[in-house]
């Protein structure tokens, strides 16, 4: 942790983790954390379950890494006890122990501050009967209905017939926030719900209200769902390992990105729900000062653009066209995932690659 850190204002640190938080519950509350602590802690949590794609790996890096420079320690808790309860890559834990050791592998090649963040295993946690002490409260204030609404931080719907593990899952989830001491819960807004019920009971089990901090959910790259509800209808847009044309993933190779990219939903003129420019608002201007977009001279010529917004409103006018704009996006991300291919072509980290590929994954 940079000393510096300490030293930023508090209007400085609130604006680079309202860059992380699509939505922040409360900003109100947030800015009176950041006075009482130097170093908040916060935290979030991944179930290994295979493969990892440019949302877990890329995505996730920039934001955490800005919640570090907001000064905040940050833990991250690798869920293999919960992918198992949720029968993630079968139900074989050892397989999920496995993924969980890749997946880090994949943040320490693409950037992510890893020194700075503690990594946290359930499997080391549960041996804990404080930790089991707080799953029990948490499952005493709750009704069976309650935690069923939860059921989407599952990847699952309230509908579907649950099993048992499945019902501890998120009583298990609302414990990690207390038993990791996090002051915010830093995670995707598909995991809202349950974090909404850590605030909800916090006080109630003798704990505190956590601040939340809902990360954007990058869209996967086929046509958007359509439902009303806001949550519920990130969640179906967001990219799927079970739908490997829907994302990128970190070890792809450079046609499987052009490839992908190419078949990719990206509407002319449309700048909603438009994943092409979603990776280039949250990946791409992320990582390079601008953007250049090569295309003919009858066309208007190659096109140097320096922010986001000039990219988004160029296009809603329709003064640059799908193809040219997926063109140079594939190039954008082959330049960023050239390091994670490199990375994983040697030793230890490929042997991890070479177990992941093998794995069959399972919702």
């Amino acid at each position: 942790m940079k000393k510096q850190t300490i030293y930023m204002k508090i209007e400085e640190r609130v604006k680079l983790i309202k860059e992380v938080g699509e939505e922040i519950i409360t900003e109100e509350e947030l800015i009176k954390l950041l006075k009482e602590k130097n170093h908040p802690i916060a935290y979030d949590g991944f179930e290994p379950s295979g493969n990892v794609h440019i949302a877990q790996g890329l995505l996730r890096a920039i934001n955490i890494n800005k919640m570090i420079k907001a000064g905040c320690k940050f833990k991250m808790l690798v869920a293999d006890w919960h992918a198992w309860a949720n029968n993630k890559l079968g139900g074989d834990l050892e397989k999920i122990q496995t993924a969980g050791k890749y997946y880090i592998e994949v943040w320490k090649a693409c950037g992510l501050k890893t020194k700075d963040v503690e990594f946290i295993w359930s499997k080391d946690i549960v041996g804990d009967k404080n930790y089991w002490k707080i799953v029990m409260d948490v499952a005493r204030e709750n009704t069976v209905k309650r935690i069923i609404r939860c059921a989407q931080i599952m990847g699952r719907r309230e509908s579907e017939n649950l099993s048992a593990s499945q019902i501890l899952y998120p009583c298990m989830q609302t414990a990690d926030i207390f038993y990791l001491k996090a002051d915010i819960a830093q995670l995707g807004m598909d995991q809202r719900k349950v974090n909404m019920l850590a605030r909800e009971i916090g006080e109630k089990i003798g704990f505190w209200k956590p601040v939340v901090v809902s990360h954007h959910m990058l869209m996967g790259l086929n046509k958007p769902p359509k439902s009303e509800n806001a949550v519920e209808r990130a969640i179906e847009m967001k990219m799927s390992k079970s739908k490997p044309e829907t994302a990128i993933f970190m070890t792809d190779s450079e046609d499987d990105i052009k490839r992908k990219i190419s078949k990719a939903y990206c509407p002319k003129k449309q700048v909603i729900d438009n994943p092409i420019l979603e990776y280039c608002k949250y990946i791409i201007f992320e990582k390079f000062d601008s953007m250049k977009i090569e295309r003919p001279k009858k066309f208007g010529g190659d096109l140097e653009i320096k922010t986001y917004k000039e990219l988004e409103e160029l296009y809603r006018k329709g003064e640059l066209h799908p193809l040219d704009l997926k063109k140079s996006v594939a190039f954008y991300l082959n330049e960023l995932l050239k390091p994670i291919r490199k990375h994983f072509k040697n030793g230890e980290a490929k042997e991890l690659y070479e177990e992941v590929k093998k794995m069959k994954i399972t919702r």
